[in-house]
């Protein structure tokens, strides 16, 4: 067979394929596409052939050179199918694709290379509202750690610190499962109290308890062929734990007053910023519970160990904040911003960036405004405060939750919208009225 009846033969194969896919020598040179890939990424403009890596990311010599790893490289070392993630360059703009890499052979043992690529639509590489977004090492490394396990109904464990996105993980390991048609369900476990703990999670029938006018439906029964989200899964309390723990294990439920079980049929993804591994070591968390809901743990990265991120972060939370004005930062405002801890990672660049909103004169926000945004924040625990530091508190002996109350008090003198300072406060809705009912 001929060189070109044998391109023409793989032109064929390229078709089965639903997904874009190429044909590339040992060269990198892209010799033959399928019609997905013309039809998303416009074929090779009328060239016979041209560099993958130029193609798909503008680089002028292979990806591992580029500091990145390169699909055909590892496909041509081990002779097995190789799959990575690669941020593509495409009409759309830069996007998430998921890459498998096939050696074959031609029939003069010459090898080539197809390379099937499936895009990745639970997060971003572009700004976009209510996605996860990122271009860096440390974030592709959690997407594709996300697009493995979403596959599964593996139960995952998500760890990390407040604010830095656990939710909108959860979110798109549902969207990439097999039952991202199905409800996604959030428990908030810091606002469960006791007496909540059953009814919030199983339900009630009627007449259950004093109070129990109508029968509920629990939010196991809610999430019945989706996702259960368990958010700050650490802040159930050791007495409550072992009723999850029967949950989890034998996948049927009680609604309160009820003398019946029920399946429960859901996708287990937990998540919390403390270190439960230490708490099951203080006694403080259960261990059989710890194992069951950490399967597959993920942590995630904070916002200074993407910094890379802060520029596509920062346009997307401005198009957020305002959507009918262009707004942008100065390469001076950038830098500064560059230079926070950012210990509350993206929520806190969120508020940095909304009061620099309302501070704003003109719509290229500078140096000086986010400066004045900073110097804003809503409590600052190292003030001086009725003449004493932090240390001057301690010694006042004020207690925990008098400087909680104290906090949430001076957020709410600050801001009269509960929502956003509840978002401030890094608690839910429902946390904040009851810290401050107590």
């Amino acid at each position: 067979m001929t060189t070109a009846s044998w391109l023409k033969t793989m032109r064929n194969v390229l078709d089965s394929y639903s997904y874009p896919a190429v044909l590339i020598d040992v060269d990198y040179n892209v010799v033959a596409t399928n019609k997905s890939y013309d039809f998303r990424f416009g074929g090779l403009s009328g060239h016979s052939s041209a560099k993958c890596f130029f193609i798909s990311h503008g680089y002028q010599r292979p990806c591992d050179l580029e500091g990145e790893t390169c699909p055909m490289q590892e496909a041509r070392d081990s002779g097995h199918r190789a799959s990575v993630l690669h941020i593509h360059n495409t009409p759309q703009g830069k996007e998430h694709v998921g890459i498998e890499t096939i050696p074959i052979t031609d029939d003069r043992e010459q090898v080539y290379f197809i390379e099937v690529m499936k895009p990745i639509r639970e997060v971003s590489a572009e700004p976009i509202a209510n996605k996860m977004i990122g271009r860096s090492r440390a974030f592709n490394v959690l997407v594709d750690l996300i697009q493995r396990v979403g596959k599964t109904d593996t139960n995952v464990l998500l760890m990390g610190a407040s604010g830095a996105g656990k939710e909108l993980a959860a979110q798109a390991i549902h969207s990439a499962s097999s039952r991202a048609g199905m409800p996604f369900v959030t428990v908030e476990c810091s606002g469960l109290t006791d007496n909540l703990f059953e009814s919030e999670l199983f339900g009630h029938v009627r007449g259950a308890f004093t109070g129990a006018t109508h029968s509920r439906t629990g939010l196991v029964q809610s999430a019945q062929g989706g996702t259960l989200f368990l958010d700050e899964v650490g802040d159930i309390p050791l007495h409550l734990q072992v009723k999850l723990l029967r949950l989890i294990e034998t996948k049927t439920f009680r609604s309160v007053g009820d003398t019946k079980p029920a399946a429960a049929d859901f996708r287990l993804i937990c998540a919390t910023h403390k270190n439960l591994s230490d708490m099951v070591e203080r006694g403080e968390f259960r261990e059989d519970l710890y194992h069951r809901i950490s399967t597959f743990p993920i942590r995630l990265p904070s916002l200074s160990e993407r910094i890379e991120d802060l520029s596509l972060l920062v346009e997307s939370i401005l198009l957020r904040v305002n959507d009918k004005t262009p707004l942008r930062l100065s390469e001076e405002a950038l830098k500064l911003l560059a230079l926070q801890p950012f210990k509350g990672n993206v929520r806190e660049l969120k508020n940095i960036l909304e009061r620099a909103v309302v501070l704003r004169d003109k719509d290229l926000i500078g140096q000086d405004v986010i400066q004045r945004s900073l110097d804003l924040l809503p409590v600052s625990l190292a003030k001086e405060s009725n003449g004493g530091s932090l240390r001057g508190l301690a010694e006042q002996g004020i207690s925990l939750e008098t400087l909680e109350r104290r906090y949430l008090t001076e957020l709410l003198g600050i801001w009269s919208d509960k929502a956003q300072v509840a978002d401030i406060a890094g608690c839910s809705l429902r946390t904040l009225y009851r810290k401050l009912e107590s």
